[in-house]
């Protein structure tokens, strides 16, 4: 016996249909990841912008204490106060990640003031300043990392 319930088999979607449809995903996809990467260049631009060009304002000054409180609240004697890309420094970090003497003369901008910031206030506190790279992005040193340290003397 027959159900009176016959369905009509729906027509196959064409190839070129899929494609299309494929192409439109793949076009939509592109310009997302454009928007992404201007956005990024973007960020880029402001802060070397700001790495150079400004001064390290209270609201920075503010991040580092708390930055430093925590550390300390949790027990640690140092923190990571401030990162930037070693391609900053004039040698592009080598100094840095050799642990050259003299490596405080490659620093510029941000980065350079930070360091007189250091000389200024926190040195005379007791605290010291350790500058590592910190990441190795294809083999190569990626970000200068400032640790403001507040270890005891050892006797």
């Amino acid at each position: 016996m027959t159900s009176p319930e016959t369905s009509t088999p729906q027509p196959m979607t064409s190839a070129e249909e899929l494609r299309k449809r494929a192409l439109e995903l793949q076009l939509l996809e592109m310009e997302r990841s454009e928007k992404i990467k201007a956005r990024e260049a973007k960020k880029h631009a402001e802060f070397v912008e700001d790495f150079f060009r400004k001064q390290i304002g209270e609201t920075e000054r503010a991040v580092i204490k708390r930055l430093v409180m925590k550390a300390a609240a949790d027990g640690k004697y140092e923190a990571l106060i401030y990162s930037f890309p070693s391609t900053f420094c004039t040698d592009s970090g080598r100094a840095i990640n050799n642990n050259l003497s003299g490596w405080q003369k490659t620093l510029q901008g941000k980065a350079k003031e930070l360091l007189e910031l250091f000389e200024e206030v926190a040195k005379p506190q007791g605290y010291g300043l350790k500058a590592m790279i910190i990441n190795f992005p294809d083999g190569m040193p990626g970000d200068v990392g400032f640790f403001l340290t507040w270890e005891p003397p050892v006797e």
